[in-house]
């Protein structure tokens, strides 16, 4: 069994947030998610949606297996419990692939990293943007 790991903050799904895991689907037998915890997310604003909220969400999704929160401490916890084959990353997550991929290999994951790419194909395609649209017509 092929496990797949992706992982984001998934604050307002939109299509970009499908396109990501539908893709990250492909690649196994098995789709897990990790979402980011409130405390955790630090590299943008902090969520809108509470995180048990989100994860209730993402659970929900058809290309989605398992999903749960991510750890309040140590990111690699999870990984460590789940131990995939792959990770995939989003075309907009910050991480350094060379440094993962270091950091996992010290813990004694051997993961494949892909980045999966953008989604272009709606105008409303990250929360950004849809927190823009509320704010302009509301």
């Amino acid at each position: 069994m092929k496990r797949v790991v992706a992982t984001g903050t998934f604050d307002i799904l939109h299509p970009g947030h499908l396109y990501y895991l539908t893709e990250s689907r492909l690649l196994g037998d098995e789709l897990y998610v990790i979402v980011a915890r409130d405390v955790n997310v630090k590299h943008k604003p902090s969520p809108i949606l509470p995180e048990e909220q989100r994860v209730k969400m993402v659970s929900a999704l058809k290309p989605v297996d398992f999903a749960r929160l991510g750890d309040m401490v140590d990111m690699f916890r999870p990984i460590e419990e789940i131990r995939p084959a792959v990770i995939t990353l989003g075309y907009n997550q910050l991480f350094d692939e060379r440094e993962l991929h270091e950091a996992l290999q010290i813990r004694d994951l051997d993961c494949e990293l892909v980045r999966i790419g953008r989604y272009n194909g709606d105008e409303y395609c990250s929360s950004r943007t849809i927190v823009e649209r509320i704010l302009q017509t509301r």
